[in-house]
């Protein structure tokens, strides 16, 4: 088999030309193959995990083409990436259909909740949540920094499209948050998995240095 330095999973729901192109940008010496082949996913050295549409789709996708284990193969042994669904799909249950996850993480997918859904000034946000947003970074139990944001300002804005969003059970793998309008999580991170809810591979230059992080990183 040949060598595949990034493999991008292809389920059928993700933005993968995207995240593929954004990846050969950042990484041109590397290869970057988007995949549905098991063996292919298991075998490359780093595996980014994209999605967009409905958690349930999602994962009646990911089982008809009988990725499951080696996407949770990939995400317990070498450095791995969720993007958007593929944040969500780590965790327990998601209430969009009430669907359950891969299990990785302890928590749930909440919607946004209507009652919530105005600003300061009493005027109504919209549900998706679109567009730029600040994410804060969350130092570590050490007070530093995760290696993937190496380059980015905590504050610096990201773009979103999403309804739902992650509530962990356990804050310590919260590495960034953002506010719409109450706090939510937008990265996670432990040990060789990080993940986010926002684009990278839509975020321009803040984007761009994200997935330069990732594809050089030795966790």
């Amino acid at each position: 088999m040949r060598k595949i330095d990034i493999a991008v999973v292809d389920y059928g729901m993700g933005n993968l030309r995207s995240v593929s192109k954004a990846l050969e940008h950042v990484a041109p010496a590397k290869s970057v193959l988007v995949t549905n082949c098991p063996d292919e996913i298991a075998n490359a050295e780093r595996v980014v995990f994209p999605g967009q549409g409905a958690m349930p789709d999602c994962i009646r996708e990911l089982d008809a083409r009988g990725l499951r284990e080696s996407v949770l193969f990939a995400a317990h042994n070498k450095p791995f990436m969720g993007i958007c669904i593929g944040l969500q799909m780590l965790f327990e249950h998601s209430e969009e259909g009430d669907a359950a996850g891969l299990g990785l993480f302890e928590g749930q997918v909440k919607r946004f909740a209507a009652a919530d859904m105005h600003d300061e000034h009493g005027e109504k946000l919209k549900v998706p949540h679109m567009g730029w947003n600040q994410v804060y970074q969350v130092n570590d139990s050490k007070n530093a920094t995760h290696a993937l944001w190496q380059g980015i300002e905590s504050g610096t804005r990201f773009y979103y499209v999403h309804s739902y969003y992650v509530a962990p059970a356990d804050e310590a793998v919260v590495t960034g948050y953002s506010c719409y309008p109450n706090q939510f999580t937008s990265a996670i991170a432990q040990n060789n998995l990080f993940a986010v809810q926002f684009h990278p591979e839509k975020s321009a230059t803040a984007g761009l240095q994200l997935l330069h992080n990732f594809v050089n990183w030795q966790p």
